[in-house]
């Protein structure tokens, strides 16, 4: 029975270390072998006065989140080597990607990068690595979001 490919999640946000993940995650398939997949999570929005108005901000959303994605799977391919699985999701993010996680038996290992503020490491990481630490049936690997490029290079 040939081997599973491990597949590196990593969730798309708008943080600045949100790269350092993607690095890392790309640098650790292209050596192993392995798949980059990303989650880009759409919050539904709070505007729910006129529905034809909520439908339409939530299809520029979604198309505002495939467009990212596909920026983002074009440097997945050139670090990586092979095009990324890419997935949107629409609700709670932390919902989401363990939903996900939970659906997709590809999913091998959840690749975050950490806050280096003071504000600790960002709300996804602090409810992951607390209680609902249970709830994951991968590893975490957490990034620090302060890395180098040079560093990221030098530890994958």
């Amino acid at each position: 029975m040939p081997e599973q490919t491990r597949v590196f999640l990593v969730v798309v946000d708008d943080s600045d270390e949100m790269r350092s993940a993607l690095m890392f995650a790309c640098r650790r398939a292209r050596h192993t072998g392995g798949r980059v997949a990303l989650l880009r999570v759409i919050e539904p929005t709070e505007y729910q006065h006129f529905a034809s108005i909520g439908n339409l901000m939530r299809a520029e959303a979604r198309q505002n989140a495939e467009a990212l994605l596909e920026r983002l799977a074009a440097e997945v391919n050139a670090m990586s080597g092979q095009l990324p699985v890419l997935y949107v999701r629409e609700g709670n993010p932390r919902e989401q990607l363990i939903a996900l996680i939970d659906e997709d038996p590809q999913i091998s290992i959840l690749v975050l990068a950490a806050d280096t503020g003071s504000n600790g490491p960002g709300p996804l990481i602090s409810a992951l690595t607390g209680k609902f630490i249970g709830k994951l049936r991968v590893p975490l690997t957490i990034v620090p979001g302060n890395l180098t490029d040079a560093q990221i290079t030098a530890i994958t």
